[in-house]
């Protein structure tokens, strides 16, 4: 990746660190006032609201680290607030290391604040400062470098959600990026990896894209979140260097804190039982001090240790609410390729089935061949929202297929697989061929296959396992048999069914 993929500083400032015996300074609030309210009891109320209102399910256990916004209270909160919803309120970390990336200058490595604590207006956040002074003093790359910190907000803001939230007291590690470059990213990650575990909480600060109109906001912040999902580092920079490759029109970056972001993939792709769930997703266009001309995207994700999921959801369609989705589908696709607008829904008309956070993809046929495929496996849009998404995505973004043009869409048959969550399994003799779908997790290689392939193939259960650890996963033939095995079910309608 280039390294001025983010030229968002002035002349790089190298700087080193020098310790004395000077009192304590704390870094005063920057953010409030600005980003959020500075007044102490209209500060909690907010919170109180955000977290109220924060959507997507809750782990069940405290995950390792959480990727978070950064933007105005007003814009980003809920977002913000269900990322931070996923830690057990009652849980005691021996640090909290909170990384983000500078919005004001450049400079060589990474600056740990050591000259004091935070403050915001709930009160002061401390810095572990014996260890931070530890960590700069042991590794070159690290810098005692406060001005980083001083008009710095990426840190700051996460501050209130850890004060209101948590019950007990916490210590942090504030870390402010300045080189945006991958090797910087790889050697940061080597730094911390160390520290990534129960003991310890990461907080990563970014937001996704910035000023694309609504409508290609949420196709772009969704591929970047479905990168980042495959918990690997090189799908990142993949799909980063691919929405700037297509001139997406007023998107000046994807992911503003991308370098902190891929500090965490280098960390978390080492562990193969590390999973990613995304969230909840929102963007500045959905708040009423925004409008949807020039937007700004927000993803809320957790990094978590691979569970089981036994218990399946009870999901079901009424015919009239399939045929909605697959007109949806077929309209959104229409109006895509004609206008490049994704039409509006008013989701207050809609069911309580049709608005449930399912994962769900959307397969194009034409003339019973497979012209597009794509799918989002977490449950943490509305149903509607997903199939709008994915419908897109299938016709354009199918990297195995051009894009499907607008006099093809009479030959086109749409089909609708809507998801039950991944269930792990011991071994493949829980496998049901033909009910079950398969995801194949080994290293930082993953695949798929939905339950229909094993009807359109013909395959064996061995060749169907056999086909999606090569084809899919991009692991050997028979890898499948040391890899971790999950399945899925999935409701599966198209057109023309009666």
């Amino acid at each position: 990746m280039p390294s001025n993929y983010f030229n968002i500083g002035v002349l790089a400032i190298i700087c080193t660190s020098v310790f004395s015996s000077v009192p304590i300074q704390n870094r005063k609030p920057y953010a409030a006032g600005r980003f959020y309210t500075d007044n102490p009891e209209e500060l909690k109320t907010q919170l109180g609201q955000l977290f109220t209102k924060s959507a997507g399910k809750k782990s069940e256990i405290t995950p390792l680290a959480i990727l978070v916004p950064h933007a105005g209270y007003v814009y980003s909160g809920e977002v913000a607030a269900s990322a931070f919803n996923q830690i057990d309120p009652n849980c005691r970390f021996e640090r909290i290391f909170i990384i983000g990336s500078s919005h004001t200058s450049n400079f060589s490595g990474a600056s740990i604040y050591c000259d004091g604590h935070y403050e915001t207006p709930l009160g002061t956040v401390k810095v572990d400062l014996e260890f931070a002074k530890k960590l700069v003093k042991e590794n070159k790359l690290l810098t005692d470098y406060p001005e980083a910190h001083q008009f710095e907000h990426s840190i700051e803001v996460q501050l209130p959600f850890l004060q209101y939230h948590l019950k007990g007291e916490f210590k942090i590690v504030p870390v402010i990026i300045g080189s945006s470059t991958v090797e910087t990213a790889r050697e940061l990650a080597a730094i911390f990896q160390p520290y990534l575990n129960k003991k310890n909480l990461f907080v990563i600060s970014s937001d996704f894209s910035h000023y694309p109109d609504y409508q290609n906001a949420c196709i772009a912040d969704l591929a970047t979140a479905e990168a980042i999902k495959t918990n690997q580092a090189s799908s990142l920079t993949g799909i980063l260097e691919g929405n700037k490759e297509k001139n997406i029109a007023g998107l000046a970056t994807s992911l503003c804190g991308w370098s902190s972001v891929l500090t965490l993939l280098y960390m978390t792709e080492q562990q193969c039982d590390m999973t990613v769930d995304l969230i909840q997703y929102k963007n500045s266009g959905d708040s009423p001090y925004g409008d949807k001309q020039r937007v700004v995207g927000y993803w809320a994700a957790s990094f978590n240790k691979f569970k089981a999921a036994d218990k399946q959801i009870e999901f079901s369609l009424k015919r009239d609410e399939k045929k909605y989705l697959l007109q949806l589908a077929r309209e959104t696709i229409s109006e895509y390729l004609s206008k490049g607008k994704i039409a509006e829904i008013n989701p207050t008309a809609l069911n309580s089935a049709l608005k449930t956070p399912c994962g769900a993809f959307v397969t194009l046929n034409k003339n019973n061949h497979l012209r597009g495929c794509i799918g989002h496996f977490e449950p943490n849009l509305p149903l509607w929202k997903v199939v709008q998404q994915m419908a897109i995505a299938a016709a354009t973004q199918d990297h195995r297929f051009n894009e499907v043009e607008t006099n093809e869409l009479s030959e086109i048959q749409i089909e609708i697989s809507v998801l039950t969550p991944l269930r792990k399994i011991n071994s493949a003799d829980e496998f049901i061929l033909g009910k079950h779908g398969i995801y194949i997790k080994k290293g930082n290689f993953s695949g798929t296959f939905l339950p229909q392939v094993a009807t359109t193939t013909g395959w064996s259960k061995e060749e169907f396992l056999g086909h999606c650890a090569r084809d899919k996963a991009g692991i050997g033939w028979d890898e499948w048999k040391t890899a971790d095995l999950y399945t899925y079910e999935a409701l599966i309608f198209g057109e023309g069914e009666e």
